[in-house]
């Protein structure tokens, strides 16, 4: 074989594995990009569920806790805030990961202080319908701290994909950008104050 075919073989097969392994870096990208965004889909879709039993809550407390008007507005407001605020993974900032926390938190407050109204009416607490919603939405939170989990661990792994050689060279050149974790909440490291 002369030295200039050698040289051409050699070259080409150099160009077919940067080339190998640019799709595979690539396509693992891809892959933990979406896994990534699936998991924050979850997370949404686990406060919409806990959005979505609200109305059947302040319907029950309503019945029993007419004077309660000003929680139930609470709830019913910050519920509406807290549906107003999705999560794009397109363009999700760290602000806009705080304003969608923040809502969900006032949520979550207005949320404790209609579960404590039902301890100041024994009717409602021994209400079926009650203690029925009380127990799905404490199933709900836990669903959505293990979403938020899921979704931190898949974060994880896309961040550190991005950010390894030789995947750092073409994450930015083919638009793959840090992702954001849902972080605890501000103040979240005090225990609450429990007052009767």
């Amino acid at each position: 074989m002369k030295k200039s075919t050698l040289v051409i073989v050699i070259i080409a097969v150099v160009i077919i594995g940067c080339i190998m392994n640019l799709s595979s870096s690539y396509n693992d990208m891809v892959k933990t990009q979406e896994e990534a965004t699936t998991a924050l889909a979850n997370v949404q879709t686990t406060y919409q569920r806990r959005a979505d039993l609200i109305p059947n809550l302040v319907e029950t407390v309503k019945g029993y806790a007419k004077h309660e008007e000003q929680t139930l507005t609470e709830v019913v407001n910050a519920r509406a805030k807290a549906t107003q605020i999705t999560l794009d993974a397109e363009n999700m900032t760290p602000e806009k990961m705080k304003e969608f926390q923040a809502a969900q938190g006032e949520l979550s407050s207005a949320l404790g202080r209609l579960i404590a109204v039902g301890e100041a009416y024994p009717d409602l607490k021994a209400n079926e319908n009650f203690k029925d919603l009380q127990t799905q939405l404490e199933g709900t939170e836990n669903r959505i701290n293990e979403a938020r989990m899921k979704y931190n661990e898949a974060v994880q792994k896309y961040n550190q994909g991005i950010r390894s050689f030789p995947k750092v060279l073409f994450a930015g050149m083919f638009g793959f950008d840090k992702m954001n974790k849902f972080e605890a909440a501000e103040g979240a490291e005090k225990a609450p104050e429990v007052k009767f």
